[in-house]
């Protein structure tokens, strides 16, 4: 397949195009600056302008871009982060929409921040939005699909868990203070965090390319792991101490919002359409997880 890719210098990007490519797919990239060469095309989502002509023949596309979540939200960057997303995923959509013949699917980038703050509750697709920040612009992010949906495309919506990779997101952030023995739980430790190793991420959206997996999919390892239990396990991983607490007031009071929806809140979430859809994850027990990642 010719498959177009926003975002494909991010973190999931990265690791997903030589995926593609070793699976006999011709990856194109969309890029916000001059496009260099024959396989990138280019785009500027701020200014609501794609070529399409640029598109023609894709079979598929994977839409990864959007503003980082990882810095203290302010209200600009809360702006951002809704406006990355809405406009860029509704762009994509209305591009695809356009097109003919159109590409088979497209598969986006989504979270499980919208389930909200759950505490013990099992979550799958099938559960209803939660409240928060999150939420809403998970909400509004799947929404902008929409044009492409009214078409007749197959539209995937891959609600990413913690993402485990060295080469940053959450775990690259906790590698230093835990290497140099300052890791521990965060806040109580008691809320679930729902993690997925980098192989299943690129795994779950190769298979949503050619699989018939449709709407919102939860890409999550099936064992949700208490924070608490994450540390423990990180810190073995890393042949360090996971003693040293940070405290939810010390969470707020650095990070502010972002920290109470991303580290704080509870997503104990069950990936049900993506192993009924005939993936099965690969990675399934943290501390297996871990050392494959860490190359420990």
């Amino acid at each position: 397949m010719k498959v177009a890719v926003t975002g494909s210098s991010g973190l999931i990007g990265s690791a997903l195009l030589p995926e593609l490519t070793n699976a006999g797919h011709d990856a194109v990239r969309v890029v916000r600056r001059r496009p260099v060469g024959r396989d990138e095309v280019a785009w500027d989502p701020a200014a609501g302008t794609i070529s399409s002509d640029a598109l023609a023949g894709i079979d598929a596309v994977i839409h990864l871009a959007g503003y980082n979540l990882g810095t203290r939200w302010t209200e600009s960057k809360k702006r951002a982060i809704l406006e990355s997303r809405t406009g860029g995923t509704r762009l994509i959509a209305e591009t695809v929409a356009q097109l003919d013949p159109r590409p088979r699917v497209l598969v986006c980038a989504s979270a499980i921040g919208f389930y909200g703050d759950r505490g013990d509750e099992v979550l799958t697709e099938a559960s209803a939005k939660g409240e928060g920040f999150l939420a809403d612009v998970v909400e509004a992010w799947e929404a902008a699909a929409q044009p492409a949906r009214d078409v007749g495309v197959r539209v995937v919506h891959l609600r990413q868990g913690l993402v485990l990779s060295r080469e940053g997101g959450a775990l690259g952030r906790l590698l230093l203070p835990f290497r140099l023995g300052l890791g521990g739980p965060v806040g109580g430790g008691d809320q679930w965090w729902s993690w997925v190793a980098m192989e299943d991420v690129t795994g779950a959206y190769l298979h949503a390319l050619t699989s018939e997996l449709s709407g919102p999919v939860n890409v999550v390892a099936p064992g949700a792991t208490r924070n608490r239990d994450f540390v423990k396990a990180l810190g073995r991983a890393l042949h360090r101490p996971a003693v040293a607490p940070f405290p939810a007031f010390a969470v707020r009071m650095l990070l502010g919002e972002m920290g109470d929806e991303l580290l704080l809140s509870s997503h104990r979430i069950f990936p049900a359409a993506l192993e009924a859809g005939g993936y099965a994850v690969r990675r399934r027990e943290l501390a297996d997880a871990l050392a494959h990642v860490l190359g420990t």
